[in-house]
């Protein structure tokens, strides 16, 4: 029992000591997991920051190439027209034909993109009035025109309302009555006539001005409006028709270029590669090993040269003539040193 007695408090210091390990070594253990859990959550931002980045990047460089290389795919203008009324002829409406100017430019830009194909066409709201009837065909004269004034382009197209018979005519006035007496259908009639069909703008004289000219004095007209459409053709029929899918094949196609590069130039941080210019062969540059060789050859050929001026011309001073230290003979400098023995050999013969 007083063994026993003895041995507690000894168990109770090693317990407690083990106790303290064993927290110590737990607090480190969470210290530890806490720590790589904060690093990983650093990493993690870090690179979820640098994907989109990169992506909205990707997507600028799509938007910037979509709008600079996409054309204005329609264009519309109403159509105001002009004309003399100082007739001298009381049985002519109109003095002179209704003529239209228009303006192909705006915010001091060519509405239409060089090299590309467009149609022109012109809508005109024309009521279905017996005048319009009688006056039957009528011309459209297209022609576009320079900054200069030179002519570009000139086109001529005829239309005229369709016809009605007068019994089609009364049903459809019974029968639309209502919509007639309330304003929400009217009589008239929408022409559409092709101006161009394929107009191409020439990048050295382009057009600024389109003028329009309805070759009739008779012509009623309620409204009309000028559109311009272009034909797409290649890449630009597969972005414009298919702008979902070439958006999704644009910006990933740069984001995973972005991204290459964005690795490449991490892995090349990380390695600290350096790439002198002197390392490459194909450069024509020697290599550090030929260098060191022919600065060793340069400077044996100046130690040999330095040597045969001591030995023909030697010096007063004693400490000049010793040698600092031994001097590195190879087998240039020994088939040298020979030669020069052999030359002074020769020059104190002459002497004596």
């Amino acid at each position: 029992m007083d063994q026993e007695s003895h041995l507690r408090p000894g168990d109770d210091q090693e317990l407690s000591t083990l106790i303290g390990r064993a927290l110590l070594g737990f607090q480190d253990a969470v210290l530890m997991v806490i720590s790589h859990a904060r690093q990983r959550a650093v990493q993690g931002f870090i690179l979820f920051s640098i994907v989109i980045l990169l992506l909205l990047v990707a997507v600028f460089l799509y938007g910037s190439f979509y709008y600079s290389y996409m054309p204005l795919a329609a264009f519309s203008t109403p159509v105001h027209y002009y004309y003399r009324t100082d007739c001298e002829s009381p049985a002519s409406f109109l003095c002179s034909y209704p003529v239209a100017n228009i303006s192909l430019m705006r915010n001091k830009k060519h509405v239409l993109t060089f090299g590309q194909a467009y149609q022109m066409s012109l809508q005109l709201d024309m009521p279905d009035s017996p005048t319009n009837q009688e006056t039957g065909m009528f011309m459209i004269k297209t022609t576009c025109f320079s900054r200069d004034g030179g002519q570009v382009a000139s086109s001529a197209r005829s239309s005229m309302l369709r016809y009605r018979s007068d019994l089609l005519r009364s049903l459809g006035t019974v029968l639309f009555l209502p919509a007639f007496l309330t304003g929400v259908a009217e009589q008239k009639q929408v022409l559409e006539v092709e101006l161009f069909s394929d107009y191409t703008d020439d990048p050295y004289v382009p057009s600024v001005t389109a003028v329009i000219e309805i070759l009739s004095s008779k012509v009623q007209i309620y409204s009309s409006q000028l559109y311009i459409h272009a034909h797409f053709t290649g890449m630009r029929y597969v972005l414009f028709n298919f702008p979902l899918l070439s958006a999704m094949l644009g910006v990933s196609s740069n984001f995973i270029f972005l991204s290459v590069v964005f690795v490449l130039c991490y892995v090349r941080l990380l390695l600290k590669v350096d790439w002198r210019p002197e390392q490459l062969r194909t450069d024509g540059l020697l290599s550090d090993r030929e260098e060191n060789t022919n600065n060793n050859q340069e400077k044996d050929e100046k130690d040999a040269a330095a040597g045969t001026a001591d030995l023909m011309f030697p010096s007063d001073d004693p400490h000049e003539s010793e040698p600092s230290e031994a001097p590195s003979f190879d087998a240039n400098t020994e088939v040298q040193n020979r030669q020069i023995h052999h030359q002074i050999e020769t020059i104190e013969k002459d002497a004596a």
